[in-house]
């Protein structure tokens, strides 16, 4: 195995994390955690196998293995790394990332990141999830992206952009167009082949996301909540959450599932 999908929508739980100590009684370990991934920051040399793919550990290194995945290390002495065993959800897009790989100029922020996360992790295990979620980040972002993994086209990412910072405001596709510095038919034709969907129909799904959210996790009220998603007609605000959401506001604000 020389690469693997992650998800990042959201931050692991770490079950297990520390500074582990191997090559000791044994040069040899062979293990598999069925449930959970593992981090490992290194600074020795010395050999890992995954699945039958033999990596190289090198000082500098960072490997990320997924669950259910037979690893043997080969040891040459004494050995010291940083680690972090962790349940990571399906949540958001998956990014391919190498299971071994250079840190490069990161290695000292990703162990500063680690040992930051060690530290905090007996009193403040929400520090250490906050930690190590942004140490999963810049390991995902040490290889430049491969064109399946690679975003949106750049205009279309500015167009998201305008429109995710101006949802409560009145949202036109010209003005948009120009946000992104293309023309209209362009922007059209760009954002269906890259999103699947019409602008208009991105700009009405995300408004209704971001409302429903407000009416289910905040006080405001149900006028208040339809002005900061751009739709301050009550009347349209409720048809568009029945149409939508399936539920007037008020029965939304209610539902706990």
């Amino acid at each position: 195995m020389r690469e693997t999908d992650v998800h990042l929508g959201e931050p692991p739980a770490v079950v297990n994390i520390g500074v582990g100590v191997h090559g000791v009684a044994s040069r040899t370990d062979v293990f598999r955690l069925p449930e959970l991934w593992q981090l490992h920051l290194y600074q020795y040399d010395a050999e890992l196998t995954v699945d039958g793919t033999t990596h190289t550990i090198r000082p500098g290194r960072v490997s990320l293995v997924p669950p259910g995945t037979t690893v043997r290390y080969r040891y040459q002495g004494r050995s010291e790394h940083l680690y972090a065993h962790l349940r990571i959800a399906p949540a958001g897009p998956p990014r391919t990332v190498p299971v071994m790989q250079d840190a490069g100029p990161e290695f000292p922020m990703l162990s500063s990141l680690l040992l930051n996360a060690i530290a905090a992790a007996p009193g403040a295990p929400e520090h250490t999830r906050a930690e190590i979620w942004t140490a999963l980040w810049r390991v995902a972002r040490l290889t430049p992206p491969t064109a399946a993994s690679r975003g949106p086209h750049p205009a279309v990412g500015t167009a998201i952009a305008h429109i995710e910072a101006r949802l409560a405001a009145p949202l036109t596709i010209p003005e948009i167009a120009r946000a992104a510095g293309i023309s209209h038919n362009h922007l059209t034709r760009l954002f269906r082949a890259e999103t699947g969907t019409t602008v208009v129909a991105y700009i009405r799904r995300r408004r209704l996301q971001r409302a429903h959210h407000l009416l289910r996790a905040t006080t405001l009220s149900i006028p208040a909540v339809a002005a900061s998603v751009g739709i301050p007609d009550l009347q349209a605000f409720n048809k568009a959450c029945r149409r939508e959401l399936g539920a007037s506001p008020r029965v939304l604000r209610g539902t706990t599932s």
